[in-house]
């Protein structure tokens, strides 16, 4: 069984950067999905895909993950791109780059 460590980006429809400070503890699938015959439905009979527990720091994710004898993966957050703040910005008289259509 093992188990992935990340820390999860901020979603495109969110502004701000809730559920994004806490690490996360995932398990990797062990079974394959199957499609359900009578109703169509995707199903599994994997019971630890539903299984996701939080940590406040990855080193307390890595000590569970140890205590409890499972191989992990641990994935490093990337940096945030900067970008322009305001809209304003776009047509300020200082820019650095001439603005063109």
């Amino acid at each position: 069984m093992v188990a992935r460590i990340y820390k999860p980006a901020k979603t495109s429809m969110q502004s701000g950067t809730a559920r994004t400070k806490r690490w996360v503890l995932d398990f990797e699938p062990e079974a394959p999905r199957f499609v359900e015959p009578l109703m169509g439905w995707t199903g599994s009979s994997d019971m630890n895909a539903q299984v996701r527990l939080t940590f406040d720091s990855k080193e307390e994710a890595v000590g569970y993950a140890k205590r409890r004898g499972l191989g992990y993966e641990v994935s490093e957050p990337h940096g945030r791109v900067p970008h322009a703040k305001a809209y304003s910005d776009n047509f300020r008289y200082d820019r650095h780059e001439p603005w063109t259509h």
